[in-house]
């Protein structure tokens, strides 16, 4: 049989094949890989080339190992579009790259009177996520078993939504009339929309961290600029010039760590552990006896953010002193102690439980960090940051500055429309502790929980310039006017919407963007959380 040449053009790389192939099946692969490429474009929103090319790679890859097999006879016409999703994130990492080319459609000025826009948003995979939680909650099918830890609904680049059934970037439709879609106020202080919505299933936990206040991350941003370090490098600080703090409400019962415990109680806590083993020798003897010190010389310096609404109290210098201490010596343990000493802690364990019930959570918590982190500095973070626990609908606020890690639990957090991160245990990812130590906020912090009203249908939490609120439909008609440019989540239930130009059914894991001074009407019995700009 001759050889057949076969040239390819696709994505503006053109390569020729020889093969001894007819060229009418050479022409039945091309066409195939060509369908497959546009359906991994359209559910993906990629335009980088590589990308797309890995991603159609691996659908392929998946259809040609469960050919013939039951599970490919019952798949459904959509798992393609469920495994493309499952692999952004991941291939985002693997390759380093991020998209520059030009938005994929012109908004026209008509859509502007339309009220509500559905929304198809990005899931993200990390290791910390759940294969099943986010699945379930959006109804859809999880055949990779990847995990899947956020859904995030905004127009940040990093996993920008997408308006459906059109598939523009909700940031493309804002862009094309930002005072008419945002309002005069939002669009001349932040240009598009300024907030992030997520939904975050957190089967294990995540690092522990800290987000950089305006002056700190803008700082940050530039020096790093500066520096010639890429914007998607692994030890890249900060992604962007923006102040991040954030608020978390929980969808079922959440556990988090969050914020400085008193200097008195990581000094008791630290003393048990340090009693027991035999690290007296590393130097924490002596940062602990200087936290007990610092108490008894305690000013009236303050140096943190004092709002009795929000939970926070005011430090001092001698105790963020030690505090500091405290940590660099930490931080600066052998692998081969901290493994000693998370062993110590599984060991005794329950010894520790007994001698020590009202701290039974604490222990607990060590043991099962220490197992998943052997010889990280983080698995004795439950010893000097607090323990939180929230049922459904309860919140907290977290400052910029503040140490925090996500335990368990699935939630809605909104926060300011950033990226920066800064880590400090509980992670294999990039930490710089010079850097965390610098923007840390060393003041005792305990977040006060906040409840909904039992009364009101509609109930708010700010956050800055943003507020989360959660809407009850009970079966009659409520009214939705908030003035600002809007996201709502539906987390239970179904809804249906109405206004003077739009009608539309929406069910659990769905969302919608309500522009500025758009009003409407919801029916049903649902849930709905909402995301909105509050200048406070």
């Amino acid at each position: 049989m001759p050889n057949s040449d076969l040239r390819i053009d696709i994505l503006g790389t053109e390569v020729t094949i020889t093969t001894d192939e007819e060229p009418e099946y050479l022409n039945f692969l091309l066409d195939k890989y060509r369908q497959t490429i546009e359906s991994v474009r359209r559910v993906s929103g990629l335009k980088d080339p590589l990308k797309l090319a890995v991603l159609t790679g691996f659908i392929l890859c998946d259809d040609l190992e469960k050919a013939g097999t039951q599970e490919a006879k019952e798949r459904t016409t959509g798992e393609v579009e469920k495994i493309t999703r499952g692999m952004i994130s991941r291939l985002d990492e693997a390759l380093k790259a991020s998209e520059t080319a030009a938005p994929d459609k012109t908004v026209s000025a008509e859509k502007v009177t339309v009220t509500a826009y559905k929304l198809e948003n990005a899931v993200k995979n990390y290791d910390w996520g759940s294969p099943e939680w986010l699945p379930a909650f959006l109804g859809q099918k999880n055949i990779s078993r990847i995990p899947w830890a956020e859904l995030w609904l905004g127009v940040n680049p990093s996993g920008p939504s997408r308006v459906v059934p059109d598939s523009c970037l909700l940031s493309d439709l804002i862009g094309g009339d930002p005072p008419a879609f945002l309002g005069k106020e939002t669009a001349e202080r932040h240009g598009t929309l300024p907030f992030l919505l997520k939904v975050i299933a957190a089967a294990k936990p995540l690092s522990i961290q800290v987000h950089p206040n305006a002056e700190q991350a803008r700082e940050g941003f530039e020096r790093e600029n500066r520096e010639g370090i890429p914007i998607d490098a692994a030890n890249r600080n900060y992604k962007d010039p923006n102040l991040k703090s954030e608020m978390l409400c929980a969808l079922s019962p959440f556990a988090a760590l969050c914020g400085f415990r008193k200097a008195e109680e990581i000094a008791l806590l630290l003393d048990i552990i340090l009693l027991n083993t035999g690290i007296n020798g590393s130097g924490l003897r002596d940062v602990i006896e200087g936290l007990v010190l610092a108490l008894r010389q305690e000013q009236d310096e303050d140096l943190g953010i004092n709002d009795e609404s929000l939970g926070i109290n005011p430090g001092n210098s001698l105790r963020n002193s030690s505090l500091k201490n405290f940590l660099s010596a930490l931080f600066a343990l052998e692998r081969e102690t901290l493994l000693s000493l998370g062993l110590f802690i599984k060991i005794n364990q329950t010894q520790l439980e007994k001698d020590f019930p009202e701290y039974a959570d604490e222990w607990h918590l060590c043991s099962y960090l220490a197992t998943l982190h052997p010889g990280d500095s983080g698995i004795i973070a439950p010893l000097y940051l607090n323990i939180v626990e929230l049922e459904p609908e309860e919140a907290i606020f977290i400052p910029a500055g503040t140490p925090h890690s996500y335990i368990n639990g699935m939630g809605i957090e909104l926060l300011s429309d950033s990226d920066n991160v800064l880590r400090g245990g509980l992670t294999s990812k990039h930490m710089d502790h010079a850097e965390l130590m610098r923007i840390l906020d060393f003041s005792e912090f305990m977040p006060q929980i906040m409840r909904p009203p039992e009364v009101f249908s509609l109930h708010s939490y700010p956050v800055g310039e943003f507020a989360l609120s959660v809407m009850h439909g009970s079966g009659t008609k409520l009214p939705y006017t908030d003035p600002g440019p809007s996201i709502l989540l539906f987390t239970e239930g179904n809804a249906a919407l109405e206004s003077s130009d739009t009608e539309m059914d929406l069910k659990k894991g769905e969302s919608v963007f309500i522009p500025a001074g758009k009003m409407a009407v919801f029916s049903g019995t649902f849930t709905a959380y909402i995301a909105s700009c509050k200048f406070l």
